[in-house]
Formats: structure tokens, sequence, C-alpha cells
């Protein structure tokens, strides 16, 4: 078990009924024929007090995340990328929990004010990920829209340190640092001084939509999210999914975790806490993760009287190409620009 998985401790304790006493009540005086006079005080020998078993699955929880806190250190922009008429893009690096999260960010050109999007790629391949992935398209889009986009590798993703990260709930510690470090570090002298704190935006891709969700059920201080094909609010599901498309090499371990705790650790369970706005965005022809988890997604939002938008696009696949992938980003950018531009 990973370093925050605590070693079980099973408590025996011994359970007794107590006797059944029957009172006789005598109409006769009783005469006592002896006195018993005490030759000692009885010594009580005291009860042990025992510790609450510790919760080996707390620090995944939704719970836990919404009690701690984030941020510490600086977003560092260690050199130009790439630039043209509407941004510059710079290598980024901040720090998470101990860890050397690298990225890009996209930096518009003029003085802003700019809203932030933290966008979030989908499962690759550690071993063939390269930092400008197929994100990239989307995240230039959005920039040249306006906003300043921030792009994490996150944990695991080279040359990003790894981490723990069941339930990937590592990665979205790495985006709750980002968004800290973020509204500490607007309005300063660095690249994000045009930065505006109060106007941050998430998008996810597949396995980024799945940590965007629960992002989202963690913190106030995001107001408005896209999911893209995302994975399930369900842990059970996404799980068994990855073991399937894994060949059986990843899964077993969220897996075995009991239902009871992976209750507390999907963000289904917790949509009640959302406070941003949602743009839902799946592809009809998608083999990869199925259109009927954005559906979900979207019925329980909508009951929950969430702001919500769902769009399904005919005969788009996970990645969206074509008309399907120019109406998409048109839509991202409407959505934005609807709840996180400046009136």
């Amino acid at each position: 078990m990973k370093r925050f998985i605590l070693a079980i401790s099973f408590i025996l304790t011994s359970c007794m009924s107590a006797p059944q006493v029957s009172t006789v009540t005598s109409t006769f005086p009783v005469t006592p024929t002896h006195t018993l006079i005490p030759t000692s005080t009885p010594t009580l020998t005291p009860v042990p007090t025992l510790s609450p078993t510790p919760d080996p699955y707390y620090f995944w929880t939704v719970d836990y995340l919404r009690t701690r806190a984030y941020g510490g250190g600086q977003i560092e922009f260690l050199e130009v990328m790439a630039q043209n008429l509407y941004f510059t893009r710079y290598l980024m690096r901040y720090p998470s929990d101990g860890l050397n999260i690298y990225g890009f960010a996209d930096i518009p050109n003029d003085e802003g004010p700019h809203p932030v999007v933290i966008a979030l790629h989908g499962y690759i391949d550690p071993a063939i990920y390269f930092t400008l992935d197929y994100t990239a398209h989307y995240a230039d889009a959005i920039s040249t829209a306006g906003y300043i986009v921030l792009h994490p590798n996150l944990r695991g993703y080279a040359p990003s340190d790894n981490g723990e990260n069941l339930f990937r709930v590592g990665m979205a510690i790495d985006v709750l640092n980002l968004i800290s470090l973020v509204q500490s570090q607007s309005g300063g002298t660095d690249l994000l001084r045009t930065a505006r704190p109060d106007r941050i935006g998430l998008w996810g891709h597949s396995m980024g939509g799945g940590i965007t969700t629960r992002v989202l059920t963690v913190t106030d201080e995001v107001r408005a999210a896209v999911l893209y094909g995302a994975m399930s609010g369900d842990e059970r599901k996404n799980y068994e999914a990855i073991l399937g498309w894994s060949g059986q090499e990843r899964g077993l371990e969220e897996l075995n975790v009991p239902l009871e705790a992976l209750n507390r650790i999907s963000p289904m369970y917790f949509f009640q806490n959302i406070t941003a706005a949602v743009s839902i965005h799946h592809g009809t022809a998608d083999a990869t993760v199925p259109v009927d988890w954005s559906v979900l997604t979207c019925d329980q939002l909508t009951a929950l009287g969430k702001s919500v938008e769902c769009i399904y696009y005919q005969d788009m696949p996970h990645t969206f190409y074509g008309a399907g992938d120019e109406e998409f980003i048109q839509n991202t950018v409407r959505f934005f620009n609807q709840h996180l531009q400046l009136p």
C-alpha cells in the first residue's frame, strides 16, 4: 500500500449478554444469621482506552481534500517555447506537495486582465508523453480567445516528478495547488500579473475530465468547467474499465478498496458540493469512454439544480476531429466567455 495507506488494526472485543435476573419478594422478615466484615478493599484494574482504528482510506476521500490547505511556493516560467501574435508559450514549473510539476503556459501578449483556464490532458502512456501533447491544440485556441491557459503535465508525466496517486487523487492535488498559486501570484510582477484570481476555469479531457470532476467537488474557487469525454464520477466504473483497457495491469489496487470507502472517494457522491457552471461534451461514437457516463453526470447535476449544459456530438469518437472538433472549440470559448469574461 502507498504511504498514505495505514495498516488496518483489528480490534477484538468480547460481547457478553447480561444474565437474566429474577427478583423474588418475600412477605416474611428475614433475620441475618451473620455479618460479613470485609478484610480488605478490592483493587480495581483500570480498563485500557482503545484508540479508534485509523481509516486507511481517509487521505483519498473528498472530505479530506476539502479540509487540507493548498499552495506554497511559486509558479516559475523557465523559457519561451513559442510566440505568435496572440500569446507567448512558456515552459512552466511549480511545486505540489514536494513534487516538481512541469507543463506549459500560454500567456496573452496584451496587458489584460485575463481569466485563467487550467487545461488537463487525458491518459497517455507516460513513456511516450511529451509536454506539448494533443491538448496544446485546445489550449492554444482558448488562449487566442483572450485567456491565460496553464497546462500541467501532472505527476508521473515527465519531466514532472512521480508521486502517490491512488484514484488519481494526487493529480487532483496538483491542480488544487496550481489554483492556489495562481491566486497568490495574480496582481504581482511576474507573468501572472494580469491573471484574474476570481475568474478561474477548468478544461479536462478523458482522464483530465475525471480529475476536473473531483476538483469541482473540493473547491469553490472554480467558476466554470468543461468536461470533454470525461471519466465517470463513479470510481468503480472507472477502474473496472481501466482494468480492461490495460490488460489487467492497472486498476487492481483501486478495485480492492471496500465499497464503503469507494463511496467516500468517488466524486459522484459529492456533486452537491459543486458551485461551478459545468459544460459537458461527448461524442456519440466514443468507443473508449461510454457516452452514457456523461449522460448520467448531466442528469445528476441537473437533478441537483446545478448550472449545467450537455452537448452530444453525432458520430464523434473519443477525441473529436474535423467539423465536430471546430464546433466543440466554438462551444468551449462561448461557455468560458459566458462565465469567466469580465462584464
